[in-house]
């Protein structure tokens, strides 16, 4: 009689246990307002959608979020919200779990530096950085799969400007770029993999523009006007 005694409050207790956790998950406060731990599932599945914690309607710590590969849920992002301001840690993940990207968020908008990765390895694919406006920023850069610089250019709110470099895997710079305003404008010069000079000049809005000089190993062959093919005004 006592260890049937046992066994029904083992269970009685498990069954207590398990009813008061599912009772202290998805709360809302008296203002109706999320509060404390919540955990989502996708509908009509057990599989997590989100899970996170709640101070009164506000999010706190760290916000999981999951995507369905099948049947599962697997870890898709993490959104880390900071107690004091409105920036929000952010990565992501391929559904093998390595890191894609990571950078800070103001609501939906990226903002500050954001990293890339490689697929194939954890090297550094994209540094870029963007403003509050949630708009490329200064600096961008780009690089191989081996760590090599493949490209450097630079924006002002969301527009390339000035002048933007590409890379060879070796480290040649076979291309350089003049930007204004989001179009080709000003200098370009265009080399070989090994770093001689195949042919410089300038664009005007898009277009080439004025004398443009041609060579062929580092010697210059031929020189070409363009100054007749421009015809669309500047633009400011």
């Amino acid at each position: 009689m006592i260890k049937q005694n046992i066994v029904f409050f083992f269970f009685l207790t498990l069954f207590l246990t398990k009813s008061y956790a599912q009772d202290v998950i998805n709360q809302r406060d008296t203002d109706g307002e999320r509060h404390g731990f919540w955990k989502v599932n996708f509908d009509q599945t057990n599989q997590p959608r989100y899970e996170g914690t709640f101070e009164h309607g506000k999010e706190v710590g760290i916000f999981k979020f999951y995507k369905l590969d099948g049947n599962k849920s697997v870890l898709s992002a993490t959104r880390e919200f900071l107690p004091n301001g409105d920036d929000i840690l952010v990565k992501f993940y391929s559904s093998k779990g390595k890191l894609i990207s990571e950078g800070q968020m103001i609501d939906r908008r990226f903002v500050g530096k954001w990293v890339y990765y490689h697929n194939k390895n954890d090297n550094v694919m994209t540094v870029e950085h963007y403003n509050n406006e949630g708009q490329l920023e200064g600096e961008k850069v780009v690089y191989y799969p081996n760590g090599q610089m493949a490209e450097q250019s630079h924006y002002s709110h969301g527009k390339l400007e000035g002048t933007s470099k590409i890379f060879s895997e070796k480290g040649v710079l076979i291309k350089s770029f003049t930007y204004k305003n989001d179009v080709l404008h000003g200098m370009s010069k265009y080399y070989d993999a090994d770093g001689n000079m195949l042919a410089e000049g300038t664009y005007r809005n898009d277009q080439k523009h004025g004398i443009w000089k041609f060579y062929e190993n580092g010697v210059l062959t031929e020189e070409k006007d363009f100054t007749t093919y421009s015809k669309n005004p500047i633009k400011q």
